[in-house]
C-alpha cells in the first residue's frame, strides 16, 4: 500500500532539511504496471542519474480465511508483492548491466518464506517467490557486480500494517505478538534500517542471494505465523473483516483529502 504523494513530499523535505541540501526526491508510480515502472526509472535515471541501490518494500496483506478470498483479494497482494518487485529490480537491473554500473537490491520479505503461514497465504506465497528470485538474480547477476540481498523483519509495528494484521484482540498473539518474542519486544524501525543500510552499501560486497532475518528471535522460538487462528469462529472473522475494511476506507479518506 502506497503513502500519498503529499506523505511523500513531506518526507523528501524533511530529509533534505535535515541534511542541507536537495538529497531526496518523491516518486509516485504503480508499481503492478511493468511499462509505468519503467518509465519512472527511466525518468530518475534522467532526471538523477543512475541508482546504486534499490529497496523493494511495497506490500498489501490483511488476514482472512484463504476459502473466503476472492480473485481480486489474491491479485492485489501477489501483483504489489511479486509482480512489482520483479519490475522495479528488473528496470533497475537492465540499466546496471547495460551501463557496466555495480547496484544492490534489497527485498523486504517475511518468515513466512520458511514456513508458510495460514490465514495470510498470497502474502506468503508472492514473499516467496521475491525470495527465489534474491537467490536466482545473485547467481544470474554477480559477474556485473549486481548483489541481490533481502531482510525478513519480525513483528516491527506501523499503524496501517497493525490495523490489517492485529485488527482485534482475538489476533494479538503468534506473528504480532511481542509476548513470544524472546527479547520480549517489538522490533524498532532504526533496527531494521541499519540492516538495509549495511546491505545496500559497499561494505559487504561478498554478500549476495541471502535472507537474513531480524527478529529477536522470534521464529526460531514460537510460532510466527498465523496458525493459532485456527480456532477462531465465524463471528470473530466477522469482526476482523469489518476493522480491515474500515482501515482500508480511512486510508483512501486520507489519500483524497
Amino acid at each position: 500500500m502506497g503513502a500519498p504523494p503529499e506523505v511523500l513530499d513531506a518526507a523528501a523535505e524533511e530529509i533534505n532539511r535535515s541534511c542541507g541540501a536537495q538529497r531526496a526526491h518523491s516518486q509516485v508510480v504503480d508499481i503492478r504496471k511493468a511499462d509505468l515502472v519503467d518509465a519512472a526509472i527511466a525518468e530518475i535515471w534522467s532526471k538523477h542519474g543512475p541508482l546504486t541501490g534499490l529497496v523493494n518494500n511495497a506490500a498489501a496483506n490483511f488476514i482472512a480465511p484463504t476459502k473466503d478470498l476472492s480473485p481480486r483479494g489474491f491479485e492485489a497482494i501477489t501483483s504489489t508483492v511479486m509482480n512489482g518487485a520483479f519490475f522495479t529490480t528488473h528496470a533497475c537491473g537492465k540499466r546496471w548491466i547495460e551501463q557496466g554500473l555495480k547496484g544492490s537490491v534489497v527485498s523486504t520479505l517475511v518468515t513466512w518464506i520458511w514456513t508458510g503461514s495460514a490465514f495470510v497465504v498470497p502474502s506468503a506465497m508472492a514473499k516467496a517467490a521475491v525470495n527465489a528470485m534474491t537467490m536466482s538474480l545473485a547467481v544470474e547477476w554477480a559477474r556485473y557486480g549486481i548483489r541481490i540481498n533481502a531482510v525478513a523483519p519480525g513483528p516491527f509495528p506501523t499503524e496501517y500494517a497493525w490495523k490489517m494484521l492485529s485488527p482485534t484482540e482475538d489476533v494479538k498473539v503468534g506473528a504480532t505478538s511481542a509476548d513470544e518474542v524472546p527479547m520480549g519486544r517489538y522490533g524498532e524501525l532504526p533496527e531494521l534500517g541499519n540492516l538495509m543500510i549495511l546491505l545496500l552499501g559497499d561494505g559487504c560486497d561478498y554478500l549476495t542471494g541471502e535472507t537474513i532475518c531480524i527478529d529477536g528471535g522470534h521464529h526460531l522460538a514460537a510460532p510466527s505465523t498465523f496458525a493459532g487462528l485456527t480456532k477462531l469462529g465465524d463471528d470473530a472473522w466477522r469482526k476482523i473483516r469489518e476493522s480491515a475494511q474500515a482501515a482500508t476506507a480511512a486510508t483512501k479518506t486520507q489519500r483524497n483529502v
